[in-house]
């Protein structure tokens, strides 16, 4: 009897502590958490290319590019896998230029903005309309197309 009534109170205990932990602030470390935090990166000036996800600061849309184009911004840490993301540069028929990897330039393992800063060689296009589409994937290791994200931004070539 003795123990069964120890056991009672281990159990309740264990209970009322998970209880409290799945109750408890998180606290940002980087390694997940809140999300309810007011981002300190928000703009009003939209002066970007983006989402709450990632900011494209160069090129803008519409810009006439060159090869080798340089590519700026910052994405949240879930953009990258591995620090990396994958890019597209397409011309307006949809045949690729460039299929390459944009590198994270700070820790990745944050929900936080992390900067990237590139340049992109790419093939000549060879359409007479001379613009294209300069596509930002978002990684995603498992595949799974809930977990798909990109963002499009129009360029013209010269």
């Amino acid at each position: 009897m003795r123990t069964r009534i120890i056991l009672v109170l281990i159990a309740a205990l264990l209970i009322a502590g998970l209880w409290a932990a799945m109750r408890a602030p998180a606290d940002n470390d980087g390694m997940g958490g809140n999300t309810d935090k007011q981002d300190d990166n928000d703009r009003d000036d939209q002066d970007f290319a983006g989402n709450n996800l990632i900011h494209v600061f160069a090129p803008k849309p519409n810009e006439i590019i060159t090869s080798p184009v340089h590519i700026k911004g910052e994405a949240r840490g879930n953009w990258y896998f591995e620090a990396t993301f994958p890019i597209t540069i397409a011309d307006s028929v949809g045949r690729n230029l460039a299929n390459t990897f944009i590198t994270a330039k700070g820790g990745w393992m944050t929900e936080d903005f992390v900067p990237f800063d590139e340049q992109i060689t790419f093939a000549s296009p060879q359409t007479e309309a001379a613009a294209g589409t300069i596509i930002l994937h978002k990684s995603n290791a498992s595949g799974l197309p809930e977990h798909d994200d990109r963002i499009s931004i129009p360029v013209r070539f010269r």
